[in-house]
C-alpha cells in the first residue's frame, strides 16, 4: 500500500500518502503521536505511513469512534511526557548539556555524549541490553510506594530488590524524573553509567 503513488484511503481528499511519504521517520512519528497511534517506535517507515494515513481517515470519515483526545502515551512506550526531559526550578547543568532522546530509533551525537529521556522503551532497552534488571534500594520503600530506584547489572548485594518494569517505571513518572545516561564512553566501550535527575531535587 505504501509503495503505490497518490492517495490509496478512500474518503480521505486531505490524507496524501505521498505526501507522508515525503516525511521523514521523526516527522511521522510526530504525526503518529498526535494521531494517539500505538506501538508506532518500533514500525518502519512504510508502516507509519500507512498507519498515520489510516488513523487520519478514521478522522476524516468520523469512523473512530474512540471519544476524546488520544490513547494513554504510556500504551505506546514513551511515558507521559513522550519520552522528553521533565524541567523544573532546580534542572540541574548535567541535564541542560545532554542531548534529549525521544525515540528508540535516536542516536548519539558523538561517542561519549551525555544522553538524557524519559522514554520507557529507551530506558528498557539500554538496561536489558546491559543485562541489567529494574530494582529498588532494600529498606527504602514508603508504604507500597517503592523507595530509591536502581538497576542491578547482576552485582553481588542484597541491598537491591527486583521489581518489575511497571513499578519501576510508575514511581520514575510519579516522582518526575528523568534519565540521565551513555551508550558509549568516549574511548568508544559500551557504558553502564546513568543517574536518575529530578527537576525538582526529590530523593531518586
Amino acid at each position: 500500500m505504501a509503495d503505490e503513488p497518490g492517495n490509496q484511503t478512500p474518503n480521505t481528499p486531505d490524507v496524501s500518502e505521498t505526501d507522508l511519504r515525503g516525511m521523514t521517520v521523526d516527522e511521522l512519528r510526530e504525526e503518529a503521536r498526535q494521531e494517539g497511534l500505538p506501538g508506532t517506535s518500533g514500525m518502519r517507515k512504510a508502516e507509519l505511513v500507512d498507519a498515520v494515513a489510516e488513523a487520519k481517515q478514521g478522522h476524516a470519515t468520523g469512523s473512530d469512534g474512540s471519544g476524546d483526545g488520544p490513547e494513554d502515551p504510556d500504551e505506546v512506550g514513551a511515558g507521559p511526557d513522550g519520552g522528553r526531559i521533565r524541567t523544573g526550578p532546580e534542572t540541574s547543568k548535567s541535564l541542560k548539556y545532554s542531548q534529549e532522546i525521544t525515540s528508540p530509533d535516536e542516536d548519539p551525537e558523538r561517542e561519549g555524549r551525555s544522553l538524557a529521556t524519559t522514554h520507557h522503551e529507551v530506558i528498557k532497552q539500554w538496561a536489558e541490553s546491559r543485562g541489567a534488571r529494574p530494582a529498588a534500594v532494600e529498606g527504602t520503600d514508603h508504604g507500597d510506594h517503592l523507595g530509591v530506584l536502581r538497576l542491578d547489572f547482576n552485582e553481588d548485594t542484597d541491598k537491591l530488590r527486583h521489581v518489575s518494569w511497571d513499578e519501576w517505571f510508575r514511581t520514575f513518572d510519579e516522582r518526575r524524573l528523568n534519565f540521565v545516561y551513555q551508550e558509549q564512553r568516549k574511548d568508544g566501550k559500551q557504558s553502564n553509567f546513568f543517574i536518575l535527575e529530578s527537576p525538582d531535587r526529590e530523593d531518586a
